[in-house]
């Protein structure tokens, strides 16, 4: 036996922590699930602890896998024969080794999906719970063809929100980038030939303005970087407490412009998932609880915990989204109508792919708003430096003329 560190949630979504022995990270699962808690974290003490470097498949490695596991499945070949020619071949050898893995452990008398716990880096508790699903329904390869579209609309997703963040963040980065290197080394270089023709006190205010500001910055480059260092510690301290990551979580659903792209990502994630979840036989709780790991926000996750401790206390779905206020008044309606003509797995569906297209809309929208806007203040500003530079060699030529 070992010791394991765990963290869970109740029914009306308290955290609570503690320690247990047992003789793997199932078992500590099992007997959280017994006393009505939702594990969160389960961890090894001691010798277990290791550095995570995330997963060493690719999603799209994941979903050629599935893709090719479900048309063999639906051929009637055997699940065991299915790993073995799946374990031999393909170019990642790390996927290979860990098909192999799940082949034996399938052999010894696991079921797939516990032989997929194994490896939780690469199969995570939704794919386990989906496979979970088909294996108790014996539709698996259905499951898996449906896993393999959610995992490519999750993708699209991710490519949409870093589209949505790290673009704004690039051309902020390039555009302080080009002004240092202007007010450090372009404007210095202008001030000493402004020097040798006479001295700087005689320039226009402007020009005098601009060289003001570039010698300050010089002057004060170990204090930027300083307070530069600071705040990036700063944030990446505050983000480690809770208080503090969900502060930034709220921001960033709140923040003009891009808040609204960042909310309809969510109700996107949200509806895709559960509506995945719902459909391959998930019960509402457990997939509540899952959608609520994977949501990447705490606003939006502590919302969904609350949600699954009305549900059951006998609530309907659609009344406590309502009052988290983080979902738009249209989904929570057509989840209603879901609910009350027993398709809710469907209509969630609808509304994923509704919004998704509108993640497109807003996401493109954001880039065309967002890019005029940077290039010209960008522009404005270089133009403004190099007009106050250049105002002086205009007043050398004119009294060279006149001369």
């Amino acid at each position: 036996m070992a010791e394991f560190a765990w963290e869970a949630r109740t029914r009306a979504g308290e955290v609570r922590k503690g320690t247990m022995d047992a003789d793997d990270r199932e078992a500590v699962d099992a007997k959280l699930r017994a006393q009505n808690l939702s594990p969160v974290k389960v961890r090894k003490k001691g010798k277990d602890i290791k550095l995570s470097f995330g997963s060493p498949v690719t999603e799209q490695e994941i979903v050629i896998f599935l893709r090719q596991f479900a048309t063999m499945i639906d051929a009637g070949l055997p699940l065991v024969q299915c790993l073995d020619i799946l374990s031999s071949q393909g170019e990642n050898k790390a996927f290979r080794a860990i098909l192999a893995d799940i082949k034996a452990s399938v052999e010894g008398g696991s079921t797939f999906s516990d032989s997929l716990k194994k490896h939780p880096k690469v199969f995570d508790e939704l794919f386990v719970n989906l496979v979970a699903a088909g294996e108790m329904g014996g539709i698996l390869d259905t499951i898996l063809n449906r896993l393999g579209i959610y995992i490519e609309k999750r993708v699209k997703l991710k490519r949409q929100v870093k589209s949505a963040t790290v673009y704004p963040a690039a051309v902020g980065v390039i555009a302080f980038t080009v002004l240092g290197v202007m007010m450090i080394y372009v404007v210095p270089s202008f001030e000493a030939m402004f020097a040798d023709f006479g001295g700087t006190d005689s320039l226009p205010p402007l020009t005098q303005f601009i060289i003001g500001i570039s010698n300050g910055m010089i002057e004060q480059i170990p204090i930027a970087i300083a307070i530069a260092g600071s705040t990036v510690f700063g944030f990446s301290y505050t983000y480690r407490l809770k208080k503090g990551k969900r502060f930034y979580h709220w921001m960033l659903l709140k923040i003009p412009i891009m808040g609204p792209a960042m909310a309809k990502i969510q109700v996107a994630r949200f509806t895709r998932t559960m509506g995945t979840l719902l459909g391959s036989g998930v019960p509402i709780l457990d997939a509540l609880t899952i959608v609520a790991k994977s949501a990447g926000n705490v606003i939006v996750e502590d919302a969904l915990m609350t949600v699954a401790a009305k549900i059951s206390e006998g609530h309907t779905m659609a009344e406590p989204l309502a009052s988290t206020k983080i979902f738009p008044g249209m989904v929570v309606q057509m989840i209603a109508v879901g609910e009350q003509t027993g398709a809710l797995d469907q209509m969630l569906n609808k509304i994923a792919d509704f919004y998704e297209e509108e993640v497109d809309v807003a996401v493109s929208g954001l880039t065309s708003m967002l890019e005029p806007i940077m290039m010209v203040g960008i522009g404005g500003v270089v133009g403004f430096i190099l007009i106050a530079m250049y105002l002086p060699i205009f007043s050398i030529a004119d009294a060279v003329k006149s001369n």
